[in-house]
């Protein structure tokens, strides 16, 4: 997995540290979200990553207007043989690029909650299941920025990671300039990864090893969010199942059979920080999520992982 950022660094440059969080997702199985301001990359990311990988690609663009028929597809009546015929949708294919996914209403986030938990989609009496592994990369803009809308509770639940690139440093900000100045480096960008690679890889990362020190600690962290003050949401068993993944796909990037508690501390703000909620009051002081987390872990034990 390795080899995949390097070839992505190429066009997104100075960002090895989200493409590593990207790939843990995907090792997981999960759905990533990436949000920050625009013209960052987050666009440009994604496709480096869809043609470093050699999947099925396709791109949403969310809009205001988007009915979740445009996304999931559409059953049409076929006046010579009398019967409805469903019509796939774009969601059909190995990685989708949803971007700008805040800009459509709520009512169509919604539509992507049977397809990103199952990798199917329903159509009256009708299942048509997605060919694995199914990857949403969605991309969204700041709430301040206009023409947003908040995503639902549930569908911010399905991403495993929510990640942001930020802006970059001067030197990386110069690199890009001369990247780009001639030539458009997606054209240079070439698989690295086949399918069958990708889905054995994502196999032996549900195999890494996991002790009972691991499993408590990340209850435990959990746990702690349903009974927090500052909290009105606390994480979903949801929650403890996508920290359990992303830690293996963790350990295993890291060429290891077996998680230790790094591996849950490296991930944990990335997972929990979307799904979970402020109090009233601690919103209205201005509270930051990450220094709740940062207050939950300091108040539960590390365990002392060993093995054999």
């Amino acid at each position: 997995m390795r080899k995949d950022i390097e070839n992505v660094s190429k066009v997104v440059i100075g960002k090895e540290s989200v493409v590593l969080d990207i790939l843990k997702a995907i090792l997981a199985g999960g759905h990533v979200l990436i949000e920050d301001v625009p013209g960052v990359g987050k666009t440009m990311l994604i496709k480096a990553l869809s043609k470093s990988i050699d999947l099925n690609f396709n791109r949403i663009q969310f809009t205001p207007d988007i009915l979740s028929s445009d996304i999931l597809g559409v059953s049409i009546y076929n006046p010579n043989t009398h019967e409805f015929n469903f019509k796939k949708g774009p969601i059909f294919a190995n990685m989708i690029l949803a971007d700008e996914i805040n800009r459509t209403s709520p009512k169509t986030q919604s539509a992507l909650i049977e397809v990103m938990e199952e990798g199917q989609v329903s159509d009256g009496n009708n299942t048509y299941l997605l060919a694995p592994p199914f990857i949403v990369m969605a991309t969204e803009n700041p709430l301040e920025y206009s023409g947003t809308f908040s995503l639902p509770e549930a569908v911010l639940d399905r991403f495993i990671l929510r990640l942001s690139l930020g802006y970059p440093t001067k030197n990386e900000e110069i690199k890009i300039l001369s990247t780009y100045r001639t030539k458009d480096p997606l054209e240079h960008i070439l698989p690295v990864i086949t399918l069958d690679e990708l889905k054995q890889h994502q196999s032996e990362a549900k195999k890494v090893n996991v002790s009972t020190g691991i499993y408590e600690f990340i209850v435990d962290i959990v746990n702690k969010t349903r009974n927090c003050n500052e909290l009105f949401l606390g994480a979903s068993p949801r929650t403890s199942i996508a920290l359990l993944k992303i830690s293996q796909a963790t350990a295993y990037i890291h060429e290891r059979n077996y998680v230790i508690p790094d591996d849950v501390k490296e991930n944990v703000k990335k997972v929990l920080s979307h799904r979970i909620i402020l109090s009233k009051e601690e919103k209205f002081n201005g509270t930051n999520i990450s220094d709740i987390i940062d207050s939950i872990m300091k108040e539960i034990s590390v365990p002392n992982i060993k093995y054999a």
